[in-house]
């Protein structure tokens, strides 16, 4: 399994946990973070914003962190 491969799994993992918060750090500079209301579809993560809805495929996520809420 690869570098790419893992990252993937690891935050689809996350994504389910409700307590978790995630950031986002995206290659263009943006930082996202997450609420509860997330989930993924194939290669984008979906996640309801105080903007909208955001679409982020995986290939533009920098790093993620995770935080126990």
């Amino acid at each position: 399994m690869d570098k790419a491969d893992k990252f993937k799994n690891t935050l689809e993992r996350y994504i389910h946990y409700r307590g978790i918060d995630i950031v986002l750090y995206l290659k263009d500079g943006k930082v996202v973070e997450l609420d509860k209301n997330r989930q993924m579809e194939n290669d984008i993560v979906i996640g309801n914003l105080a903007e909208g809805v955001v679409r982020i495929p995986i290939a533009d996520i920098r790093s993620a962190d995770f935080f126990a809420a």
